[in-house]
Formats: C-alpha cells, structure tokens, sequence
C-alpha cells in the first residue's frame, strides 16, 4: 500500500472513537482529511435541510479546528462524491481511501460507485464501524434472520461483545502542500437562512453536553423523558446524528445498573434498530414496511397538513409541539409521536408526508430514525403500535403535561387558560375564555376536528386496508 490515504469524513465529524481515522493513521505515513459537500444532498436532494446543512458546516469548521491543532487541516471540496473522491485520490497518489459504514439506499449506492472507480485507479476503499453500535450482519435471530421485532433485538444486541472505545490522536501527519479552498459559508449552500436558535455544533460541544448528561441527569431519564415540558432528554440526537459522538461512547459512558441509565441504553437500541431495519429492508424508505397497508387510503387534503404544519390544529399539545420544530429545529420524542399519530389517524395523512417535513426541519434529521419513528406512529413499520392505538391528544398533554407548561411555553395565547382547560381550551366557558384572554376562534383555533369522529375515521381506514389485503389474497 501505497503511504497516503485519505480518510474522508461524513457522518463522523469527530475525532474520538474513530475507528476508520485510528486505521488509516495505523496503515499509512501520510493521512489527509477530506470532507465533501455533496451537490445532491445540499439542495436537489429527498431531504434538504437548511438546519442541517449550518449545523453541519459548523461542525465541519470545528473538525477543521480540532485538526489544526493537531498539525493537521481538512480539505472541503463541494461536488459528486462519486466524481470528487476518485479524481483527489488520482491528483493526490494516495493507496486507500477511509470511512466509516454508512447505511441508506443512497449511500450504499454512492459507496458501491466509489469502490469501482478507485479500485480501476488501485486504490483500496476501506468500511469502519463507527456509525453503530453493532453492524447490521452481527445481529441476527437464531434462525439467521434479520430481526422484525424490537424487543428480542434489543436482548441481543446488549448480549454482544463491543469493541474498546479508542482515544483521539495527537498528531496527524498531513502533506499540508496540497492545495485547498476556503471553508465556505452557509449562506452559499442553501436557499433558505437556518434556524438561529440551533444548538452549538463540533465534537467539543457534543462532549460537553454529553459530560453534563452523565453527571447525573441520565439517572431521571425513565422518570423524565416524557415529560414535554421537563429538561429530561439528553439532547444528544443532533450529535449522534451527525457523528460528533461515537453511539459506542454514549452507551459506554451511560451504562449502568440505575433505571434511567437502563432506560437511556434501551433507546440507543431503539435507534439501531432501525438502522438495521433500514439495512436489511431498504423499501422501507418509499413504501410501508407492512405490505398489507400499502392500500390504505389516505385524504391528503392540503388544507388540512398546512393547519398542522402551522401549529393551528386546535389541539394544544400537537400546536405546541410543531411550533417548538419551528423555533428549535427539535421536538421532543413524546411530542414527536403525539404529532405523527395525529397527522397519519386523526387527519389520513400519508406518513410520507410528515416525514418529508419532519427532514426538512430537523437538525437531527435522521433517515433511518425519522422513517422507523413515522411508520411506527402510522402502524405501517416494523414493531409499529397496533393500528387501532390512536393517542388522544388531550389525554396525551393531560398525562405528560399536567400542568400545561410546555404547551404555555410554545403558546403564549393560552398562559391564563386553568390548567383543567390548558389542553383543551374549547371546554372553558365564554366567561372563562374572556377570563383569559382567549376567545376560541379568534385567539385561539377550534379542534380541526373531534377526537371520537377522528378515531371512527381511522379504524375504518385501517379496517377497509386490511380486508383489501385479505381479498387480494
């Protein structure tokens, strides 16, 4: 092998616990680091995110930092990768190219492209773990097959061995005489400005907040993380997502023998399961992992998706939950499951079209995660709630928000409403609504629609879905 390799950056903006950047130092005399701003996924592709997109830059620049301080620097180059990273391993001589696995249909795709095309130049491309906990391949039942259902996956897969967390280097050495372009700015790679409220991105600010989890917060996660209107989430998906931390190190440094510790683990399960899900049945991306809901009917009105875009539904949990994407670029999960269970049952949306919004907003917008989340809350995924489990969204805030601070903090209209009426206004009396400054229509939106009717609606969806299946076959 030749003494220069590149080790190129994607989903894995850190430097610890890299096992893909700990190879390609171990391997070569030279390594040089490459991040590439993808044409496609910027601004024509499935997902495009002004959100991600600046938390993503400036996580980049920050890796650039880190790497500077180690004698280092990254090289950002925008184009196709698949046209891109051959060319700079031809003009650069380098004997191996470094990633860490990625997972979707379009990765494996464009990473397929990418082993033909460097190994015509004899260049080697290499695959890490780093993304995941455990690979999809080391996951299997007894019977060798992928697993279909969370809960005998999750046994299995706190059951095996894990690899060693690695250190980060101290030095890389880089040929720092090839040429290199500025770091560009955000405004010149999407159409739209991001959200200015976006947490503070780079491995640096994932760590710290990651510390400040494991001090002690994690042992109030069980306790906690429903509740909408607590700060009892790590708030560690964005990092995740864009790799800032290694899942391997997460789960590592929060294991432990109390509730919240047991709890927070399960959920890092939960997110891998979906990735293999996503490995192993790629359609889920365009299609419902159940076949036999494929011919549910769904109205689609667009009237009604721009009223639950907007936050104006009239249900307060579900208005406050979509205004905090709107504001944060985040929603919390229990909120995040209250708003796709009613946008999928009570208004017959099609699930694609809450996941494509949900992309579009998030900063820890996450394939396999974002489609494993929206198909279990429309009934149609892998291990999906039962169709008939329709969340009532008042019960819902009632339950996880008792007092309604969550849903006065995202609608300042309904500060004065009583806690008995905070999550569903429509029951105050007129008086009441003039009490509190709240007049229902005016102030405030009436329910888009009753929660009775709604669940009539749904059942018969689902129902007429499932005995088309039966006919069919």
């Amino acid at each position: 092998m030749r003494g220069h390799a590149i080790i190129w950056f994607r989903r894995d903006l850190r430097l610890h616990d890299h096992p893909a950047l700990t190879a390609a130092l171990a391997s070569a005399e030279m390594v040089t680091p490459l991040f590439v701003l993808d044409e496609l996924l910027l601004t024509r592709g499935r997902w495009p995110s002004p959100n991600r997109v600046a938390f993503m830059l400036a996580s980049v620049q920050a890796l650039d930092t880190a790497l500077r301080r180690r004698g280092s620097r990254l090289h950002v180059v925008r184009g196709r990768p698949a046209d891109v990273v051959p060319a700079l391993a031809a003009a650069w001589d380098v004997g191996a190219v470094h990633v860490s696995r990625d997972y979707s249909p379009y990765a494996r795709g464009r990473d397929g492209r990418i082993r033909s095309a460097l190994a015509a130049l004899g260049v080697s491309f290499h695959e890490h773990p780093g993304t995941l906990v455990h690979e999809p391949e080391d996951v299997y039942t007894d019977a060798g097959h992928p697993y279909r259902v969370f809960t005998p996956f999750a046994r299995r897969w706190a059951a095996l061995p894990r690899r060693s967390v690695l250190g980060a280097p101290s030095r890389l050495p880089t040929p720092l005489e090839l040429p290199q372009q500025p770091l560009p700015n955000v405004e010149g790679l999407t159409e739209e400005p991001a959200n200015p409220r976006l947490l503070r991105a780079g491995e640096a600010a994932a760590r710290a907040r990651l510390r400040r989890w494991c001090a002690g917060r994690v042992d109030r996660y069980r306790d906690l993380r429903d509740a909408p209107g607590e700060d009892g989430t790590s708030r560690l998906s964005q990092d995740l997502r864009w790799g800032l931390l290694s899942p391997l190190e997460v789960v590592v440094r929060c294991a432990g023998s109390t509730a919240g510790r047991e709890a927070f683990v399960r959920e890092i399960a939960w997110r891998e399961f979906y990735y293999h899900v996503l490995w192993h049945f790629p359609h889920v991306t365009r299609a419902p992992f159940r076949p036999e809901l494929s011919a549910l009917t769904y109205e689609n009105d667009p009237r009604v998706i721009a009223t639950w875009q907007d936050g104006r539904t009239g249900y307060p949990i579900v208005d406050a939950a979509m205004r905090q994407l709107a504001s944060d670029g985040w929603m919390h999960n229990r909120a995040r499951m209250i708003v796709a269970s009613f946008l999928t049952k009570h208004l017959l949306v099609d699930w694609r079209i809450g996941e494509a919004f949900f992309m579009r907003h998030l900063v820890d917008g996450d394939v396999a995660n974002n489609n494993g989340g929206w198909q279990w809350a429309a009934s149609t995924g892998s291990d999906a709630q039962p169709y008939f489990r329709i969340f009532n969204p008042v019960a819902q805030g009632e339950k996880f928000d008792p007092h309604g601070a969550y849903v006065r903090r995202w609608l300042p209209e309904l500060r004065r409403v009583p806690d008995r009426c905070v999550h569903a206004p429509w029951r105050m009396t007129i008086d009441e609504q003039r009490a509190a400054g709240c007049l229902i229509g005016r102030d405030y939106p009436a329910p888009i629609i009753d929660h009775a009717e709604a669940r009539r609606r749904a059942l018969a969806a689902y129902g007429a879905a499932g005995a088309a299946r039966t006919r069919r076959a």
